[in-house]
């Protein structure tokens, strides 16, 4: 099927040395597009049905203060699909691409902070979020594919409250807050009180998501993120896990589980965190963990995998996070007893 595509492709650009007319025209391209670009907001109608498009969070605030039911669009990566291939039609779109305050990543000088606002598109994030903690590149690379990472927008996979979302398990586990507004102004909680249950979030009437703040990297975290899918390249999750914890003297502390893909929203691991917490980290500690997690999740059958095999999944998962960090608590418990 896609051999006659590349053939195809190839012979099309046989004669490109001269440049395609995009790149040769596209100083003049941009110009046109900035000549029209709206400075105000965009509000069109037809029949019952409205569409806007406003460029401040306080236009934002006021529609969603008037129209408190409106489907948000981002990167359209969710949404478009329940148009396209579920034919819903929202009566009231609002899109929140052009809002520049949702838009912004800033790193807080004072406390080390990072903020990525609800707009920022994947692609736009991918570096800060790396040069911080490195382990999320894998995760963050397998994030749909190139397409999807330069539409979907870090806000849209937290607010779609999606139990298999690839973030939010990867930031519960750093202790990320979310920061919600609306025309009663701002309002902050852990990010891991933001998801209730299955397909409810705590979202209040004409609020909407505003940012994430992740926090500063403390010395010594010891973290990962594993995805497993079906397929290992631009699938949805059937398992994302997060880890993370530090080791005084080969001891664990402040330890922190979060998985999606095991109840109907990203949930922590409460038991297999206090079976952890103050203890040595050796097998016996974490076979008493792995043990703690079927306390913590009884996960549901479906064609991504079985409840059986997402609970082995995820105790193994607890199993290679103790393999990974071995040398790390190995050289640590030398170190406190020197």
């Amino acid at each position: 099927g896609y051999a006659p595509i590349v053939k195809a492709a190839r012979q099309a650009l046989q004669h490109a040395s001269a440049g395609d007319s995009f790149t040769t025209q596209e100083t003049a391209t941009i110009l046109k597009l900035q000549q029209i670009a709206h400075s105000k907001t965009l509000a069109l109608d037809f029949e019952d049905r409205r569409f806007f498009a406003p460029r401040t969070l306080d236009t934002l605030c006021r529609l969603l203060s008037e129209y408190p039911s409106a489907t948000l669009l981002a990167g359209a990566t969710d949404v478009g699909l329940w148009i396209t291939k579920q034919l819903q039609q929202p009566q009231t779109l609002i899109y929140v691409g052009e809002v520049q305050e949702l838009r912004r990543i800033q790193l807080d000088a004072i406390t080390g902070e990072l903020e990525i606002g609800a707009a920022v598109r994947y692609v736009d994030a991918l570096e800060m979020l790396i040069s911080i903690y490195p382990e999320m590149a894998e995760l963050l690379k397998r994030f749909g594919a190139k397409q999807v990472r330069n539409s979907a927008t870090t806000g849209g996979n937290i607010a779609n409250g999606s139990p298999i979302g690839d973030m939010p398990p990867a930031l519960i586990a750093l202790g990320a807050r979310l920061i919600l507004t609306s025309i009663e102004g701002p309002r902050e909680l852990p990010l891991e009180d933001f998801f209730i249950e299955y397909g409810k979030q705590d979202l209040r009437a004409g609020e909407c998501v505003k940012a994430i703040r992740i926090p500063q990297r403390p010395e010594g975290l010891q973290y990962a993120v594993y995805k497993l899918s079906r397929r290992f390249d631009q699938d949805i999750s059937s398992l994302c896990a997060a880890f993370s914890m530090h080791l005084v003297d080969g001891k664990v502390t402040e330890p922190r589980i979060c998985f999606g893909g095991m109840a109907g929203r990203p949930l922590r691991a409460r038991n297999s965190e206090r079976a952890l917490a103050g203890q040595d980290w050796n097998q016996d500690t974490v076979s008493a963990a792995q043990q703690a997690l079927q306390q913590d999740y009884q996960p549901l059958s479906d064609w991504r995998g079985s409840r059986e095999y997402r609970m082995q999944a995820a105790q193994n998962l607890l199993q290679r996070f103790y393999l990974e960090t071995q040398n790390v608590a190995g050289t640590r418990l030398q170190r406190g007893v020197a």
